[in-house]
């Protein structure tokens, strides 16, 4: 093959095209004359000679030219190499240096470069292992040697050297110390927009003596001014109990440090009241414009005011950031938000053509009688309504048998890929004892559906539902009961509700209370009150809660192998994989609280493919804020969370650090 290349590449010659043809002419010449061969041999011989003594001159002549033309290449390659303006080194593939420009021995003169060297090769080894392209050998890096910061560019070329195969690595550096300065000088110089509310303001003022009023105005105006003066922005007060304040985001990681001292200088302010003031802080840093990082601290300060007040969130990449929130949330004393929702909620309801209820995983009475609730109010509206509840827990099987006794709910309850079988684009969706995104019954319907609404008690996360249209969320509230049945009073309708609706109310009330005793305020006993006059049978409902013997042994043995840690917070585990393990561990977590000196509880539980934690407290550690750091979220008093892709020990483990985290930013 190579042979029939060779002979084309001489064939397609221009000097042998050009003597094929003169020897044809001569041939031709020769046909008509014979006398004309013997000229014409000498002819075309001397021809032959005098092309070949041409071309060889011009192969002299290129051969020449290319050396020549090398010879400067080369030179000029290597005065480049040698006089390079950038630091530059050849090594082997051990880091031992073959050569170095004078640049790179002046520039690294008065450091041990060995040293980096080495560094560098073991991170460039380790990104080339990780690339696909096992081919793709080049080179590039950042390290800092001395007080500058350089960028490491450069390639592996394999030299050929005695039919061997040798790796030669290639490096040079670009000094980026002034451009990182100038892009740290550039992001340090954008703005972080804060907004600051005092919580309850209105409610606050009116227990204030009318003459004391300026000077505590006055007290909390400086008490904010002096905070901020820290970090030189710019602060207004846009109403009686809202304030603006513009920073620079070099003064961010300032903040954080100080972890928003400020929630506490606010809680010293005295007065003959005794009113407490606190402050919801948001911050943000997210936005191209001010006005833009201003629509994203109000998103954040919608959040901390779900979760009751009295912190400050920082939202930083999309991350939320919690600092304070330790105090228990103060109920409030108007009810005018409860009959505003109601009326807004009828009317949701009366333009829908079906309405879909659904609660949290693993629903609990407090979800399901929420449910129950919501359920009449659309039924007396003339409307057709379903809850959405699986089967796969053991939680609520003595309310759902005493449910199904009756014939008008034996169609009401359905699964959630029924629910999504039967959505139209006029379905309402009514959330009920939870706000989160992947903590809901059916995730599937939040983009399905357009209009939501939530009815929530729980302090606000970050993974809240953002497109829901009616949200009625507060955390003073013992449960999503109790906001139900205060949106059930207020109704335009008239609300008549079925004995075992009012008692499926009337149960999470008591369940989420633990009897009346934990987060009970008036307007709690207030809302038992109503649902009693509904007849609630109170034995019935405490038959509900009742364990059997089998369960009550589980409980007792979590108790008898519980841990202390920190001197007043118990750690228990329950190993066994069953569907009711939730239910157990958060039994076991009340009974723990009913030992002396425990001032919380946490039993872990293996329900399959997650640990799920149960934690409880007695208001002294808020473990809400402990579980939060494990994904989890709840209350002061009561919270909980699910680990994935963790053992249980090592879920115990995670656990204690966080509540060790926890007691740290405590004395901090």
């Amino acid at each position: 093959m190579q042979n029939n290349k060779k002979f084309f590449d001489k064939l397609v010659s221009r000097t042998k095209i050009y003597l094929f043809i003169i020897l044809i002419l001569l041939i031709a010449i020769c046909v008509q004359d014979y006398r004309f061969i013997i000229p014409s041999v000498v002819v075309y011989i001397l021809i032959v000679i005098y092309a070949l003594f041409t071309d060889k001159k011009r192969k002299d002549q290129i051969s020449e030219t290319i050396e020549d033309l090398t010879v400067t290449v080369d030179y000029a390659a290597k005065t480049s190499l040698i006089n390079s303006p950038l630091p530059l080194v050849i090594l082997d593939t051990s880091g031992k240096i073959v050569w170095r420009s004078s640049k790179f021995v002046s520039e690294f003169a008065n450091v041990d470069i060995n040293s980096y060297l080495r560094d560098i090769l073991y991170d460039v080894n380790y990104e080339i292992e990780k690339k696909k392209d096992k081919n793709e050998k080049s080179i590039e890096t950042q390290v800092q040697i001395g007080n500058n910061i350089y960028k490491v560019l450069g390639r592996i070329v394999n030299i050929k050297k005695s039919n061997k195969n040798k790796d030669t690595i290639v490096l040079y550096f670009i000094d980026e110390t002034e451009n990182i300065k100038l892009q740290k000088e550039y992001t340090d110089s954008k703005s972080c927009v804060e907004i600051i509310m005092i919580d309850n303001y209105e409610e606050n003022m009116q227990l204030i003596e009318s003459e004391e009023k300026p000077q505590i105005i006055a007290e909390i105006d400086k008490c904010i001014f002096e905070w901020t003066d820290d970090t030189e922005g710019i602060l207004i007060k846009s109403d009686r109990d809202r304030y603006i304040y513009i920073f620079e985001q070099r003064y961010l990681e300032q903040v954080k440090n100080d972890k928003f001292s400020v929630l506490d200088k606010i809680k010293e302010i005295s007065n003959k009241a005794n009113v407490q003031f606190t402050l919801s802080i948001a911050v943000s840093n997210e936005g191209k414009t001010d006005k833009e990082k201003y629509k994203s601290a109000q998103t954040a300060m919608d959040i901390v005011l779900g979760r009751g007040g009295d912190q400050a969130v920082i939202r930083e990449n999309d991350i939320y950031k919690f600092f304070g929130g330790r105090s228990q949330e103060v109920e409030k004393r108007t009810k005018v938000k409860a009959r505003v929702v109601a009326q807004a909620l009828e009317n949701m309801i009366k333009d829908s053509s079906k309405v879909m209820i659904m609660g949290h995983t693993n629903p609990d009475i407090d979800a399901m009688g929420s449910s129950m609730g919501i359920y009449r109010l659309v039924k007396e509206l003339d409307k057709n309504a379903y809850i959405i509840n699986s089967d796969e827990t053991n939680t609520l099987q003595s309310f759902k048998e005493s449910l199904l006794k009756e014939e008008e709910y034996e169609d009401i309850l359905i699964s959630k890929e029924v629910a999504e079988e039967n959505v139209d684009e006029n379905t309402l969706l009514v959330v009920v004892d939870t706000h989160k995104t992947n903590y809901v019954e059916a995730p599937e319907l939040l983009n399905k559906i357009s209009k939501i609404v939530i009815i929530d008690h729980h302090r606000r996360s970050a993974d809240y539902i953002e497109n829901a249209t009616l949200t009625f969320q507060e955390v003073y509230a013992s449960s999503a009961a109790e906001l139900v049945t205060e949106i059930l009073q207020y109704a335009n309708v008239k609300v008549n509700l079925r004995k075992i609706e009012a008692e499926s109310l009337y149960a999470g009330i008591m369940m989420d209370t633990k009897n009346f005793t934990f987060k009970t305020g008036v307007r709690t006993f207030e809302a038992a009150a109503y649902l009693r006059k509904c007849g609630v049978d109170i034995i019935r409902v405490k038959k509900w809660f009742q364990s059997d013997l089998a369960s009550f042994n589980k409980i007792a043995e979590i108790v008898k192998k519980a841990e202390i840690v920190n001197d007043s917070i118990a750690i228990a585990s329950y190993n066994r994989k069953t569907k009711d393990a939730s239910l157990i561990c958060a039994k076991a977590a009340d009974e723990l609280l009913t030992i002396s000196n425990i001032t919380a509880s946490f039993v872990l539980g293996n329900v399959g493919d997650k640990i799920c934690i149960s934690g409880r407290s007695i208001g002294d550690i808020n473990v809400q804020i402990i579980l939060e750091k494990l994904g989890g979220g709840g209350h002061i008093t009561l919270a909980g969370a699910q680990l994935e892709n963790m053992t249980m020990e090592e879920a115990k483990q995670e656990l204690i650090i966080r509540i060790n985290e926890y007691f740290t930013e405590i004395e901090n």
